[in-house]
């Protein structure tokens, strides 16, 4: 099984010009030709580990902060932009893409920036028709100025890939305020508030709420009321994520300023994601959380139980371990409902997940709502013959009782082959059976496989 080629040209090419570095200059340095640096910017070439450690030394950076490939994620994004059937007449073709990837990233940002803005205006679009049709009347016609939810969620989820999901504010704010709620005693929901009380004066209570709110917070009063329909996990994560905008604001306020988002709108969806994100840390603190995480072969169930988290929780938390010297498995995390749409994204293992449309059928995440409740392991080869390891599961949300409908996702999680071993569900494959593979693409309109029995061809 092959292993996977680090391409950072446009990283690379960053660094050294934010260094004031010329490529003759660095080239030396490194013991190559100019020429040859040139191509490794291009992404012509690959990096060696004997380069890549070398750069590490030359720009004082953690090898894995340098060998992260941002690159990755967005030529998947923009093979999949171009992919639609306005840009048929045009013979684009892979290369053009790592090309412009490469040596303009910017641009392509830009250019997925532009395209999901019109997906935005389409889907506007057909609303005003399908409420002119129907005779419903709607808030359509006051879309012009507002960013969908989908398009809010995109921007931010391209900050958080950008940054590793891993927000060292935010961890260390989260340190400070869960040792104060342990020398509070009577566990974390009561030490928490306590903890809101004596900190903000605000005060917690449990009580019935209507089927569509977890949560009620009113700023005058400083009351927080949390659902008593809501899982005991949901009720601290909740509790600590309210706790986190007060706690943590100078350290969010700092975040979302780098972000550098003009629209305000965005940097409150920005704020509430990081709000969460605090929330996470409170309730598995990184160092404990890491280290069970390393004791159990990353086993979700035993984490869930140590740390009184629910299974999508334990999984979103070890995409985030990415502290410098400590860290993870880079794992890639994706959460869809039964009908294909892809809510939730972020990959570090390198392997593509769409992000206009549905990822392949093949793929586990999909297979996983045949067994709800059970995990789904999957050897997945991609077009490129690189491997990866995923398991998947079903998770259901929504307050059960008679006449109001649950929903259902699947949960996926997984990393590169060569992580395989270190995950406690790798025991129950033959990881060297090639027998195993199951080849997946990353979406039908862009997938190689054209032999394959689900494309979707017209």
């Amino acid at each position: 099984m092959t292993q996977q080629a680090l391409y950072i040209g446009s990283k690379l090419k960053k660094l050294r010009r934010d260094r004031n570095i010329n490529q003759k200059n660095l080239a030396l340095e490194l013991g190559i030709s100019a020429s040859y640096l040139n191509l490794i910017e291009r992404n012509r070439r690959g990096l060696t580990a004997n380069l890549l450690l070398k750069l590490a030394d030359i720009f004082d950076i953690n090898v894995n902060e340098l060998s992260q490939n941002t690159d990755v994620q967005l030529s998947n994004d923009l093979s999949e932009l171009l992919a639609d059937d306005m840009f048929g007449d045009f013979a684009i073709t892979n290369q053009d893409i790592t090309d412009l990837t490469a040596e303009n990233p910017e641009i392509g940002k830009a250019m997925i920036r532009l395209f999901d803005k019109y997906n935005m205006r389409q889907k506007q679009n057909q609303k005003l028709i399908n409420q002119f049709i129907t005779g419903v009347e709607g808030d359509a016609g006051q879309f012009d100025n507002e960013a969908s939810p989908e398009y809010m969620a995109e921007l931010v989820s391209d900050f958080i890939q950008s940054q590793s999901n891993y927000f060292a504010p935010l961890e260390q704010a989260a340190e400070r305020v869960r040792l104060d709620v342990d020398l509070m005693g009577e566990g974390l929901f009561h030490g928490l508030k306590a903890f809101a009380i004596n900190s903000f004066a605000i005060r917690t209570i449990i009580m019935e709420l209507p089927d569509d709110e977890s949560a009620q917070f009113d700023t005058e009063t400083g009351i927080l009321n949390i659902s008593n329909f809501s899982t005991e996990h949901s009720q601290i994560f909740c509790l600590a994520e309210h706790i986190g905008l007060y706690a943590a604001k100078n350290e969010i306020d700092d975040i979302i300023e780098q972000a550098n988002f003009e629209d305000e709108r965005i940097n409150n969806y920005l704020e509430q994601v990081l709000s969460r994100y605090f929330a996470a840390c409170i309730m598995m603190p990184y160092d404990g959380f890491l280290k069970r995480a390393k004791q159990t072969r990353y086993d979700i169930d035993l984490l869930c139980h140590y740390f009184n988290v629910s299974f999508e929780q334990a999984c979103h938390r070890l995409t985030s371990m990415q502290k410098p010297g400590a860290k993870a498995i880079p794992f890639h995390f994706v959460r869809t409902d039964i009908a294909g749409h892809i809510s939730k994204r972020f990959s570090l293992s390198g392997i593509k997940i769409p992000r206009y449309g549905t990822a392949c059928p093949r793929w586990n995440i999909y297979a996983a709502f045949m067994q709800p409740g059970r995990i789904n392991v999957q050897l997945s080869e991609t077009p490129d013959g690189q491997v990866y390891f995923c398991i998947a599961r079903t998770i259901t949300k929504g307050v059960r009782r008679f006449g109001k409908p649950l929903r259902h996702f699947s949960i996926g999680l997984g990393c590169k082959y060569i992580h395989a071993k270190s995950m406690v569900y790798s025991d129950s494959v033959d990881l060297k059976d090639a027998g195993q593979l199951v080849r997946i693409g990353a979406t039908c309109p862009v997938c190689q496989r054209h032999n394959c029995s689900l494309h979707n061809v017209d």
